[in-house]
């Protein structure tokens, strides 16, 4: 799923230009599956799924398989809408630095949201 990530982040210049101070790496977990995302001035440069070794990231966000696929929902429920809601419902689990999460939170959950399906887009 995250593989189109990078991609649809890249081509909303808008987006990127809300990232723009941030260069990280985000660790993504969904269910057993890791994710590394790498960022380098709001432009995602690499995803690389796991397993992995050592992960080297600023911060994680970690759920269940399920809740992601809730949150990756066109209309997503309520309490499954936002990472702020999955974190408040405690099925997300943030970890590491979340000065970096919190003082990019805007840009996070909009590159997030660019995993839901695009209406009216052909699968």
């Amino acid at each position: 799923m995250l593989e189109q990530l990078k991609e649809r982040v890249n081509a909303d210049a808008g987006l990127v230009r809300r990232g723009r101070y941030l260069t990280t790496t985000v660790l993504f977990q969904l269910g057993e599956t890791s994710w590394l995302v790498s960022i380098h001035e709001g432009r995602i440069t690499q995803v690389a799924r796991g397993p992995f070794v050592m992960p080297s990231s600023a911060f994680a966000l970690r759920a269940s398989e399920t809740e992601w696929e809730k949150f990756f929902l066109p209309k997503p429920p309520p309490g499954s809408n936002d990472v702020m809601a999955l974190i408040r419902r405690k099925v997300l689990k943030a970890e590491g630095d979340l000065q970096v999460f919190m003082a990019h939170l805007r840009y996070f959950k909009e590159v997030l949201a660019k995993l839901r399906p695009v209406a009216g887009a052909v699968a």
